[in-house]
């Protein structure tokens, strides 16, 4: 779990419009990591699927890179798609309509929106509640909303890589944790806050594990966090360097290193 410092930072609207999603780079380093899933989740396609009865406009929040603009763009071509994020910088190369903008003071009318869409985003917003609250307020009464984030239990072997390599920088046993980006919007306790706003919420978990035989994506994975290094106690650099010479270890001596993973999909109406 983060400290209350780091849970800050993770919601601190100035860092994340400027630093980590400045443009689409740390973003893209994180979501490469999942190309070595098994099994394999096409998380645009699971959305465009719980959109099949679905007409009108699509919001998505947060929407960052644009891969669930962009799928559903080309899917379905028949709704009306509009992307928001609190960067303008990472929304440069999304699809338009896009739009700045803030989730818990959002620029639309209430009941306007057919379905939206949170994906891997609630745990960056300051109040989780007040941003739900304003999902269910622009959504039409039979509309959806799809959310994503990750278990607390989650990629439990990258924490244990970052706290050995952090140790060995700082000269002790064990060093402190990494930062938790889904520490303040996890999925055990989503259905408790989605659910002050939406009464009937289906979760679809993802579970899988990451095995890969190069360290080059789980260094990129930990090196994309660079937004919040300050936040570390450990010199960061160093630290991801030392990762990487720990990965090479276990890979040569097991052959792979594995991550087990575990996401998840509410999908809530109201």
């Amino acid at each position: 779990m983060n400290t209350e410092q780091q849970d800050a930072a993770v919601a601190d609207r100035e860092l994340l419009a400027q630093s980590a999603y400045s443009d689409g780079r740390h973003l893209s380093a994180r979501q490469s990591l999942y190309r070595w899933q098994q099994p394999r989740y096409d998380l645009p396609g699971i959305v465009a699927e719980e959109l099949a009865d679905t007409r009108g406009t699509v919001v998505d929040i947060g929407c960052g890179n644009g891969k669930f603009v962009s799928r559903l763009h080309k899917d379905r071509p028949d709704l009306r798609v509009v992307g928001m994020d609190v960067s303008e910088g990472i929304l440069a190369d999304v699809e338009k309509p896009v739009l700045v903008a803030d989730a818990q003071a959002l620029p639309l009318a209430e009941g306007t929106a057919d379905a939206v869409l949170a994906p891997h985003m609630l745990y960056h917003v300051r109040d989780v509640p007040a941003a739900v609250q304003e999902l269910a307020r622009v959504l039409r009464p039979r509309g959806v909303v799809i959310a994503s984030t990750n278990s607390s239990m989650d990629k439990q072997e990258m924490d244990q890589l970052w706290k050995r390599a952090a140790g060995d920088v700082l000269g002790i046993p064990e060093g402190p944790m990494r930062v938790s980006l889904s520490s303040r919007f996890t999925l055990e306790a989503a259905p408790d806050l989605l659910g002050t706003a939406f009464s009937d919420i289906r979760m679809r978990k993802l579970p899988g594990t990451i095995e890969v035989t190069d360290p080059a994506p789980v260094v990129a994975h930990l090196a994309s966090y660079e937004a919040w290094a300050e936040q570390c106690g450990v010199p960061f650099g160093e630290t991801v360097a030392r990762a990487r010479e720990l990965v090479a270890d276990a890979i040569s001596s097991a052959g792979s290193f594995r991550v087990t993973c575990l996401g998840g999909i509410p999908i809530c109406r109201r």
